[in-house]
């Protein structure tokens, strides 16, 4: 049986907090230990590339998917394990989501904004059941959470949105999470 597969979305830029690039390659090191491939969007910048270094050097198998257009800009990871060029960003998504069994979401900006509200607008629709994490690292999501509270709380979403999601504070909680949802 191959190995339980988690994409993890993150920013293509370091962030200002030191603490997010440890966050990362935490991340990255949890992966490699459980025996658990990442798929990611196969830059080698920033946080992607600080996840894809440290699972990689740690033993991981690398499942990266990049879209043809952003080869030169993030630096597309040729030696990972899987390397696959797209054409589309909306492949790029569809590819790396189809070939995981749970999403971690680290801070990033509006690319990873917008991979995670594709995977819970997916949830809600009923096409999936894949468990989401965010790593709530120095309370980066704090803001986010609490929009999504203010949407069900106006209405315009069911109550059932907060369990498409958890929160988790750092690497340790997030693979105590994978482990009990990959089990």
């Amino acid at each position: 049986m191959p190995p339980r597969s988690v994409c993890v979305y993150c920013g293509s830029r370091p962030g200002n907090d030191p603490a997010y690039m440890a966050a990362a390659e935490a991340v990255g090191r949890v992966l490699a230990d459980e025996n658990w491939r990442l798929v990611y969007g196969a830059g080698d910048v920033g946080l992607m590339g600080a996840v894809a270094r440290t699972a990689q050097s740690a033993g991981a198998q690398t499942f990266g998917v990049i879209p043809q257009h952003l080869v030169a800009w993030e630096v597309g990871k040729t030696d990972l394990t899987t390397y696959v060029v797209t054409e589309t960003m909306h492949e790029r998504k569809k590819v790396m989501f189809m070939n995981c069994d749970a999403v971690v979401v680290l801070p990033g900006g509006a690319g990873s904004l917008d991979e995670l509200f594709e995977v819970l607008t997916w949830r809600q629709l009923g096409l999936h059941e894949k468990p989401v994490f965010l790593v709530n690292t120095n309370g980066y999501w704090d803001p986010l959470t609490a929009l999504l509270r203010h949407v069900t709380d106006q209405g315009f979403a069911a109550e059932s949105l907060h369990g498409f999601y958890q929160t988790v504070t750092d690497a340790e909680e997030c693979r105590t999470a994978l482990r009990k949802a990959l089990a």
